[in-house]
């Protein structure tokens, strides 16, 4: 989710071997925490679309940070492992 919406299915899409359920339920907990925003069209077939909050684009550049710490640290891992 960036700075345009997406919808349910796309999220489901980009986020390999998640259950409907378990989306579903992240989602609202997001949603919970200000970390998302939820726009529900009154169409047939029903149509959501979420997008990131100000607040959840703030942690943008903390989760790449963190996403940067994990990858150097895994290659180190496998260096090791390999000598």
């Amino acid at each position: 989710i960036g700075e345009k919406s997406v919808r349910f299915g796309k999220l489901n899409q980009l986020i390999p071997g998640i259950s409907n359920k378990v989306l579903s339920s992240e989602l609202k907990e997001l949603e919970e925490l200000s970390l998302i925003e939820r726009e529900e069209f009154k169409e047939l077939p029903p149509r959501v679309e979420y997008r990131l909050t100000r607040s959840g684009k703030s942690l943008i550049p903390l989760l790449h940070e963190l996403a940067n710490w994990g990858n150097t640290n895994l290659a180190k891992k496998i260096e090791k492992t390999i000598h």
